[in-house]
């Protein structure tokens, strides 16, 4: 399985490339910056330039097809410090872009990093960045909901940077926790794995099942 992950110098995508590479699965990165190139090739990751706000879904769609993708995971953000603006042509805009560049490229698995909370983000008279950013990922999501791909939205609670427990509570609704980056990378790593998974919007906090095992409950959608 070739993976191309869109924002490839992030936390969450460094850690799910060098899971992918230990794995022995060819992976490609996408940065805007070239100074993070030998990051992700620590990370056992190809590293490829692609700026997500200024790129054609043709430019991404032949980068894909360079990459002869069999999946993509959209882990980008604008990240913190980042205004409102950004958080629309990051989390949301560059998500579509990345879907579009898929279809063209004829790549149908796609997994989206989103965040739990979307489903009632607060209302858009409210301009703070954190609204913003959880009305991008819930219009990220709704935009994969209507294509022909064999797309799957995690949404992670609070992260944290504590080491992997590979236990977690994995499920269509879960309450409110945390969960730490290195089981989020591996969650994504266990639906690549599961093309079953295909069609459903997850949540995903700490808990007490192994992650496969987890994965493994999930039924068709």
């Amino acid at each position: 399985m070739r993976v191309v992950v869109a924002g490839g110098h992030g936390k969450i995508a460094l850690l799910l490339e060098r899971l992918l590479s230990d794995r022995g699965h060819p992976v490609v990165g996408l940065i805007r910056n070239p100074e993070h190139a030998d990051d992700l090739r620590a990370a056992g990751a190809e590293p490829a330039l692609c700026d997500l706000e200024r790129a054609s879904a043709d430019e991404l769609a032949d980068q894909l097809a360079a990459a002869d993708a069999d999946a993509v995971v959209f882990a980008a953000g604008a990240g913190p410090g980042s205004g409102v603006p950004r958080k629309d042509t990051v989390d949301r805009a560059a998500a579509a872009l990345l879907a579009d560049a898929a279809e063209r490229a004829g790549v149908r698995r796609y997994l989206l990093v989103s965040s739990m909370g979307v489903d009632a983000p607060p209302s858009a008279d409210r301009d703070d960045v954190f609204a913003a950013y959880l009305r991008a990922k819930k219009a990220a999501e709704d935009d994969l909901r209507g294509r022909d791909l064999d797309w799957t939205a995690l949404r992670p609670g609070r992260l944290t940077d504590d080491p992997p427990t590979g236990l977690v509570r994995l499920a269509r609704r879960v309450e409110r926790g945390d969960v730490t980056r290195a089981d989020v990378a591996a969650v994504l790593l266990a639906l690549l794995d599961t093309p079953a998974t295909a069609g459903q919007t997850l949540e995903l906090v700490g808990g007490d099942t192994p992650i496969a095992q987890a994965v493994g409950r999930l039924g068709p959608a």
